[in-house]
């Protein structure tokens, strides 16, 4: 596609539009992930099981990236029923959850068999954190604009009798 082409024009176009969007997203999943990163690690301190752990840091977080994508990221979307767009964010976010959990897992249980030092606080940073994290967010952002947090629809305008069918 040459650079000047019409479909390299509308493809700038909505990458530009997507920016805005994304910015919001990413302050609100930072906030989150802080949320998340800092009450993982201080549950781990307190005896939490190492999945036990990261399930709980991920519900709390999720509520607050819930109410920051809903009332700010994506507060123009279509909001016609708040009970359906939340229990939709939430399943989605379990998969999300699934997908750090499947990460830590895998490095923590799997690979730490044959690597103890995959078993340590750090590895599993590392593997449910940031890599988790980062391959669930990357989920979340889709399905939530997709599903969750979907424009509005444009109002369809009111058809005008055309003067011939008068």
């Amino acid at each position: 596609m040459p650079p000047n082409s019409p479909q390299a024009s509308g493809l700038r176009t909505r990458i530009k539009a997507l920016i805005p969007e994304l910015g919001k997203f990413g302050l609100v999943g930072g906030f989150a992930f802080t949320v998340d990163f800092v009450l993982y690690n201080l549950l781990l301190r307190a005896g939490a099981e190492t999945l036990t752990a990261k399930a709980t840091s991920t519900v709390i977080a999720t509520t607050i990236a819930f109410l920051g994508n809903r009332f700010w990221t994506w507060r123009d979307g279509d909001h016609t029923n708040m009970a359906r767009q939340y229990t939709t964010f939430f399943v989605l976010n379990a998969i999300g959850l699934g997908i750090a959990l499947a990460c830590l897992g895998i490095s923590h249980y799997g690979l730490g068999q044959i690597w103890p030092a995959l078993r340590s606080p750090f590895a599993d940073n590392i593997s449910g954190v940031m890599i988790g994290t980062a391959l669930g967010t990357l989920f979340r952002f889709w399905s939530y604009r997709r599903f969750v947090f979907r424009a509005a629809a444009a109002p369809v305008p009111a058809a005008t009798p055309s003067p011939s069918s008068q």
